[in-house]
C-alpha cells in the first residue's frame, strides 16, 4: 500500500494521539524535535516507535532512532522504507 505524506500524517499523529491523548494535532510543527513538542518520556517513545511498526509494518532498526526526531524526519522514514518495501 502506498501513502502520501498528508495521509501518513494523519495516521502518525492518529498513532501519537493514541500514546499521548493530550496532544492536539493540529499544533504539532513537522521541523520541531517531537518528543519536546508532545513532552513524550523515553518509554512513551518507544511505545510510539512500536506502534509504528504495528501498523506499518516497517521495521525500524534501534540504531535508527536517533534519525528520528521530528516529524517530518518520521514521515521521512516511513516514506522511504513503505515505498522500497512495499507494505
Amino acid at each position: 500500500m502506498s501513502y502520501d505524506r498528508p495521509a501518513l500524517s494523519r495516521i502518525v499523529l492518529d498513532i501519537l494521539c493514541s500514546i499521548a491523548p493530550e496532544v492536539v494535532p493540529a499544533t504539532i510543527e513537522p521541523d520541531r524535535p517531537l518528543r519536546h513538542q508532545v513532552d513524550l518520556d523515553s518509554m512513551d517513545w518507544l511505545n510510539f516507535l512500536v506502534a509504528l511498526h504495528e501498523r506499518f509494518g516497517v521495521t525500524i532498526a534501534e540504531a535508527d532512532y536517533a534519525q528520528l526526531v521530528t516529524l517530518g524526519n518520521v514521515l521521512d522514514y516511513l516514506l522511504a522504507r513503505l515505498g522500497r518495501e512495499g507494505a
